[in-house]
């Protein structure tokens, strides 16, 4: 008699940022009650004594105690080949499963590129379209904003795991997805070594994006290079964008405008960022769109009051030399932030910004983050812009 195959499995506990588990054989799903069964014969050097192992498949496992818990939870239980317990199958796929989660923070752009776009795309585009995706924290708004990068990623429809209650047979399931860092991948982690510029290449081809590179303009014949604002309104809002606007056109930009009406249709709205030489912004949710942007292209982070590099840097400034993007930064001053409006000059907002961080997150956030806005210097601005011309245009 042949000996029974052999069920392959193998967890990843030791990254910070996310526990994937990866199972091959005889892998049964069945999303409702949120548990995945491995059945048959197994290495058992990563069973636990219980024969459970719980994942959250979300990127942001370092924030245990607040983000993740707002992650479901997927069970994977082990079971013998004659255990009663695993159910039988109803559906029987021939191609592998991902498992991911549009819960946490996914409302806001930057986790949903950050935590889930990225993580997909270097856990699932190895199988070149022939991939089940199931979905937990299933939220259909997010899912329809993400339809024509899912088409791409996958030819099959985006399954509510939460709501199915069919049985899924797979040859091959992941739970989780891989996440290296904030709107990056490390080619090394990768397990084919794909790059950001991989993923754009990706998203170019998903979104039909025409330009791959930012040929700088010519002067001479009268090009004008194209910069996009990003408009914010709640906070961290540009009080003179009016003359920010007006300078930026004096120095010899075609200047494009972008409101949150404009980029909440995805697919519209990168093709508007990819067709533009600078992308100019306060910190904020709404830079993530420099993923769309051609190679060469330059982006200006302006940076709020309040000892926020450290911030500001992670998010936005790191992972542009990956996606052969050209970083600037203008940092606001004392005099540029409404915040003078509400504390006097020898308040520690102003003497001593990092004993408010210290205070913790929720202090720092509420004053630094969603507590100012910024009115900034006209003439340093226009310094700044007519170096960025001077880069991106040829005469």
């Amino acid at each position: 008699m042949a000996a029974p195959t052999m069920t392959k499995l193998s967890c990843n506990f030791s990254s910070e940022r996310m526990n994937v588990c990866a199972m091959e054989g005889d892998v049964r799903v069945h999303g409702k009650p949120g548990t995945v069964y491995v059945v048959g014969p197994t290495d058992d050097s990563q069973r636990p004594a219980n024969g459970t192992v719980p994942v959250r498949p979300y990127s942001r496992k370092w924030e245990e105690t607040s983000t993740m818990q707002m992650v479901r939870e997927v069970v994977i239980r082990w079971s013998a080949k004659d255990d009663t317990s695993p159910p039988q199958c109803t559906v029987t796929h021939a191609v592998p499963a991902v498992v991911f989660s549009t819960g946490g923070y996914a409302y806001n752009f930057f986790h949903t590129m950050t935590d889930i776009v990225i993580p997909l795309f270097n856990t699932a585009r190895e199988y070149e379209g022939r991939v089940q995706l199931l979905v937990t924290n299933y939220d259909r708004t997010l899912i329809f904003k993400l339809r024509h990068f899912l088409a791409a990623l996958s030819v099959f429809p985006v399954i509510d795991f939460d709501t199915d209650d069919a049985v899924r047979c797979f040859p091959l399931v992941r739970v989780g997805i891989e996440s290296h860092k904030e709107l990056g991948i490390i080619p090394a982690l990768s397990r084919k070594g794909y790059t950001m510029m991989d993923f754009q290449a990706f998203l170019r081809s998903a979104y039909s994006l025409k330009r791959a590179w930012a040929p700088p303009a010519n002067r001479t014949s009268g090009q004008r290079p194209r910069l996009l604002m990003m408009q914010r309104r709640k906070s961290r809002a540009l009080t003179n964008e009016a003359d920010a606007l007006v300078a930026a056109r004096e120095v010899g930009f075609e200047v494009v405008v972008a409101g949150p009406d404009v980029v909440k249709n995805m697919a519209k709205f990168a093709e508007v960022v990819n067709s533009c030489d600078v992308m100019v912004g306060v910190h904020g949710a709404g830079l993530t769109n420099l993923v769309f942007l051609p190679r060469s292209a330059t982006v200006v982070q302006i940076i709020p009051w309040g000892e926020m590099k450290w911030a500001c840097w992670s998010a936005f400034r790191d992972p542009t030399p990956d996606m052969g993007l050209r970083y600037v930064e203008y940092e606001v001053t004392a005099e540029e932030t409404t915040l003078k409006e509400k504390y006097p000059r020898d308040h520690a907002v102003f003497t001593d910004p990092l004993s408010i961080h210290n205070e913790g997150f929720t202090k720092m956030w509420s004053i630094f983050l969603e507590g100012q806005n910024v009115t900034i210097d006209i003439n340093r601005f226009t310094g700044v812009m007519r170096q960025i011309y001077q880069f991106v245009t040829i005469s």
